[in-house]
């Protein structure tokens, strides 16, 4: 199995006490994401259903919930 290696924001900056996303390829061109602060628990997205989901969010579609 090889090793997982994960990217981290940016925009979080260089301390490693920065919370954030972090973000991996996986096997079959899935994509796994994880929060820096609990790394054991990721995420796995296939990328067109999480592309759609970035782009309703960021469409507002998802507003009324707040």
């Amino acid at each position: 199995m090889s090793e997982i290696l994960w990217q981290k924001s940016s925009f979080s900056g260089p301390d490693p006490e920065n919370a954030c996303l972090e973000l991996a390829h996986g096997a079959d061109g899935v994509l796994l994401l994880r929060e820096s602060d609990e790394p054991e628990l990721v995420m796995v997205a296939e990328v067109p259903r999480l592309r759609a989901l970035l782009l309703a969010a960021k469409a507002g579609e998802f507003d009324y919930l707040s």
